[in-house]
């Protein structure tokens, strides 16, 4: 090997070790930030005691279920927030101009008839072609539209909700009787508050029965369960680790609060963006930052959502495509808050992160397998240096996902049993080789997808959904928990 190429290769092999030295020493802290800040969390707010007055305090919220496509499993989620703990809500289901029987479903299982509501239509949306009131329960209520997509529905659903928080949720979806209580904690206990978010868990291996989850259990493929270590690894650690310094630029789509009037003040929703929950949240920060108001997006990380993911390699490669491109079209247009002197922590520390780490991490990883196998297969790199660079690519993962499943374990004990822990162990090391790369081969492909498309409405992505989790619900009672409307 000539000197020119020797030095190369040298080069190479240093900017692939300090690209993971650093992207792995970026994750450890966030690691160790979220372990300090969920033994806080515990031991601040786990009492299972509560003040007899506090539902005397707690604002009433709307909750919106943008659906398209859901009949499998929108009335397990609509019952199970009729048993929601909570004094005063009420739920609005989008119908996005659903093709299949979304429509007739719910109209049949909440005895909905056509109800002649006053629509002020503050953000533009697709039209209206009907709204429905439910006459066994009077705080359920359903809007019947043309599509327009996820962002389009949730603006009509914006458009007709009525009181000043609103919790956003996805149409497969499973809450916890007290998460709804636990979510809104935060702006009780902060007036600066405008977004919240919550914990998603895997609902695929559970058992749901007139929407209350009667058991919690593992998902009995490998590939739910490698989504399993995921969700853990994502939710306690990347969200975890940003809300104290308040810079969480992420709330899942799946489940987050929201102040109405902020959401409504920056537009709504995009509708040109398949990201559009992330990119709601960069906004809020992006135009709160620049009017300089006094203003918080927190995480907590016991209320839980339980959603089902994809069973299938097709339905996860379009899912996680879909999610990379989001994440692209959520950061790029909002790139003045790079470094910007009023950035704070979100311009200084999650949006770097986020660009670096998060949609370049998977072509420079991507990149890294590739370049480190060749030069080792051409004999221009020692063994040792291939071993050395496995190690950080596979080990670190490996730690960071074990060191989550713990986390989870000494905290929320979701998964008590031996033979739970022992699989999720056995999920955490093995999707390391093989699963892990295929995921990063699938955001590089939604990364070009990006690149080489111009900008389009919000498209639903499609999932298979076997809906195996849920029974064939009876009728709960007609007053619907606790709700008082």
């Amino acid at each position: 090997m000539n000197g020119f190429w020797a030095h190369l290769v040298l080069e190479l092999q240093w900017g692939f070790f300090l690209y993971f030295i650093a992207i792995n020493s970026a994750y450890l802290a966030l690691h160790y930030v979220s372990v300090f800040s969920i033994v806080r969390y515990m031991r601040d707010h786990r009492a299972d005691y509560l003040p007899r007055n506090l539902p005397a305090y707690q604002p009433p919220v709307s909750i919106l279920i943008p659906a398209f496509n859901e009949e499998r499993s929108i009335v397990s989620s609509v019952h199970s927030l009729l048993q929601l703990d909570y004094p005063e809500f009420e739920v609005v289901i989008v119908n996005d101009g659903s093709s299949d029987a979304t429509l007739q479903e719910v109209i049949r299982a909440f005895s909905m008839v056509e109800f002649p509501e006053a629509y002020r239509q503050r953000i533009p949306t697709e039209r209206i072609r009907r709204v429905y009131a439910s006459t066994r329960y009077p705080h359920v209520r359903l809007v019947d539209k043309e599509h327009g997509g996820k962002a389009d529905s949730l603006n009509a659903g914006l458009n007709c909700v009525r009181y000043p928080l609103y919790c956003a949720i996805d149409a497969d979806c499973i809450l916890h009787p007290g998460s709804l209580a636990r979510v809104v904690r935060p702006f009780l206990e902060d007036s600066n508050t405008v977004a919240c978010g919550g914990v998603v868990r895997v609902l695929n291996g559970c058992t749901v029965k007139n929407g209350f989850l009667e058991t919690v259990d593992l998902p009995r493929g490998w590939l739910p369960q490698f989504q399993n270590v995921e969700y853990l690894r994502a939710f306690l650690f990347g969200r975890m680790g940003w809300s104290p310094s308040n810079a969480l630029l992420v709330i899942s789509g799946a489940f987050g609060l929201f102040y109405k009037e902020r959401v409504v003040a920056i537009g709504g929703y995009r509708t040109d963006t398949v990201g559009e929950d992330m990119d709601l949240v960069v906004r809020l920060h992006r135009k709160l930052r620049e009017q300089t108001r006094p203003y918080h997006i927190t995480f907590v990380p016991d209320p839980i959502c339980w959603t089902e993911v994809p069973g299938d390699l097709k339905s996860l490669r379009g899912q996680r495509m879909r999610w990379q491109r989001g994440l692209a079209e959520s950061l790029v247009p909002n790139a003045g808050m790079f470094f910007n002197r009023r950035g704070g922590a979100v311009g200084w520390l999650a949006y770097p992160f986020m660009i670096l780490f998060e949609l370049l991490g998977p072509l420079i990883e991507l990149v890294g397998y590739i370049a480190v196998a060749v030069l080792w297969w051409l004999q221009l790199i020692p063994l040792q240096s291939f071993l050395v660079f496995l190690f950080l690519a596979l080990g670190m993962g490996i730690m960071l996902s074990t060191n989550a499943i713990f986390l989870e374990e000494l905290s929320f004990q979701m998964y008590p049993r031996i033979g739970q822990q022992l699989k999720l162990f056995a999920a955490a090391v093995i999707e390391n080789f093989g699963y892990r790369q295929l995921v990063t081969f699938w955001r590089v492909l939604g990364l070009f997808k990006w690149m080489i498309s111009g900008r389009s409405r919000s498209k639903w992505g499609k999932i298979a959904r076997d809906g195996s989790w849920q029974h064939k619900p009876a009728e709960p009672p007609a007053s619907g928990g606790r709700n008082t409307k």
